[in-house]
């Protein structure tokens, strides 16, 4: 493997500032996935695929004939016969995927996409690789497509299956479907942002660096050119805006670990004079947790909404996730003297659990983060993660302010079953969140408060020594140390009684 040396970060929490000629935030994967189609369409280049996971049977969008090419030529709907569709169809187009290596094996069972592997492994214009560049019980997490260095995208959401929704997230919505399946799955929420110019430059930058330490031969830049993937019916939320980049990575083959994302996570918390609204898949990290206790111990705090899933997916989740939110919440209740830290869970119109995958935190109208890291431990320390980040108060930056509170009502009109302007109108009113999820009707899409459920013993046990949600690696082979676990000696958070 052709080792290269890593880029400095520019401070403890951000790696790279860099200028955004457009960005915008994606919510949801119907429109996502319908976005990045016709981004493809348009890569000159290459396409760089960094993800947690890829499933090659997922439509991106409908398949089709395009109206300057032979009859016999149709555009694929899926994603592994569109890519080979791509690359035969553009001279020179290079695409490059990287999938973190854990449940390989599970591809057998996907049906066919086997298959549609050994095609990509047959095409010459095609590179697959497992990222396996990370301590024994890490993952690679993030998530992020790059197109001819020009434009990327960052966020929470992978070309996988079970993530298409639209923001309605209506019930037994017959698209929602697994590959070739009669199966549905459950209403899935989520959110990535797409960016153009020198930001885009970056993620390339970060993809190349990850592509050599997971063991392929190094890629060199694109060749710079003037057009760009940026979908052409896309208006930009954000235009000629800076965006922060941190990261965290943890220590393999002679690098350092970094851990950018939690310090900044702990900034932004630190920072905030009104409120936050944060969403995530867990709300396990220690160190998040404490720093929340230490802002609503105050004598006038900021608000504080964080939206979570009912519950993790799969029992592992479940066991090591949910009893650790249970646990925090428990013990910020207890110095949380005028409770403005809440907890709510998303409900679609029939009453129905939506799952909430999203990485999110927008603080006072003037940052707005999203990545692929979430609010417990692995996050911070263990996992490959990337955010994007923009902050209104930095030079230049201050016209972002409104596109940011913008987002935030639309996050909320979609989670509460609301027009927008009755979102604004009651912020601008009252400006509490709180006061408008408790006061949002009931017979629509709702957020539910989040129900402090009893622990069983093995759900305290896993919870309190953090078993699968460690904050450091070398913490996966030492469970019961003293020195580790939510309530650790020396921090913040006590036990509850």
């Amino acid at each position: 493997m052709t080792e290269i040396e890593p880029t400095n970060s520019v401070s403890p929490s951000v790696w790279r500032y860099v200028r955004a000629s457009r960005a915008h935030v994606v919510i949801d994967a119907a429109a996502y996935f319908a976005l990045m189609q016709q981004a493809m369409l348009e890569a000159k280049q290459r396409i760089h695929m960094i993800g947690w996971d890829f499933d090659t049977r997922v439509r991106l969008g409908p398949g089709r004939k395009l109206y300057n090419l032979p009859d016999r030529d149709v555009q694929p709907a899926r994603l592994g016969p569109f890519v080979i569709w791509l690359v035969e169809r553009t001279k020179g187009l290079q695409v490059r995927v990287l999938k973190w290596n854990f449940g390989a094996l599970k591809f057998i069972f996907r049906g066919t996409m086997i298959l549609d592997l050994l095609r990509w492994w047959l095409h010459p214009g095609i590179d697959f690789k497992f990222d396996a560049a990370h301590p024994l019980g890490c993952s690679h997490h993030q998530k992020i497509v790059v197109i001819d260095d020009k434009f990327a995208v960052c966020g929470g959401i992978d070309m996988t299956s079970d993530r298409w929704d639209t923001p309605e997230h209506l019930e037994e919505d017959p698209r929602r479907r697994r590959p070739y399946g009669a199966r549905l799955y459950g209403p899935w929420h989520d959110l990535s942002v797409m960016v153009e110019g020198e930001a885009a430059a970056a993620l390339a930058e970060l993809g190349r660096d990850r592509w050599v330490q997971a063991g392929a031969d190094p890629l060199l830049p694109c060749a710079s050119q003037a057009e760009s993937a940026w979908p052409a019916m896309l208006r930009a939320e954000f235009r000629d805006v800076e965006v922060g980049i941190a990261r965290t990575l943890s220590a393999w083959g002679g690098r350092a670990e970094v851990r950018e994302i939690e310090a900044l996570f702990l900034e932004h918390i630190a920072r905030a004079k009104r409120y936050i609204y944060a969403e995530s898949q867990y709300f396990a990290s220690r160190a998040v947790a404490e720093a929340i206790v230490q802002r609503v111990a105050e004598p006038d705090p900021p608000e504080i909404v964080l939206i979570n899933p009912v519950s993790a997916e799969g029992w592992l989740e479940q066991a090591a996730m949910d009893g650790a939110r249970v646990q925090l919440v428990h013990a910020i209740a207890e110095v949380d003297h005028l409770r403005r830290f809440r907890v709510y869970s998303p409900m679609n119109a029939a009453g129905t659990p939506i799952y909430v995958h999203s990485k999110t935190m927008i603080i006072d109208d003037e940052i707005v983060r999203i990545g692929s890291a979430n609010l417990n431990n692995r996050s911070m320390g263990l996992d490959s993660e990337c955010d994007l980040f923009i902050d209104a108060a930095r030079p230049g930056n201050d016209h972002a302010a409104t596109p940011i509170a913008r987002l935030r009502v639309t996050l909320l009109a979609e989670h509460l079953g609301l027009d927008r302007s009755e979102v604004a109108a009651a912020l601008a009113n009252n400006g509490s969140m709180i006061d408008l999820i408790e006061c949002a009707p009931k017979d629509r899409k709702r957020l539910d408060p989040f129900v402090l459920r009893p622990l069983t013993d093995a759900e305290k046990a896993v919870a309190d020594n953090a078993l699968l949600d460690p904050e450091r690696p070398e913490e996966l082979f030492e469970p019961f140390s003293s020195k580790r676990g939510l309530f650790r000696r020396g921090g913040l958070l006590r036990r509850p009684d």
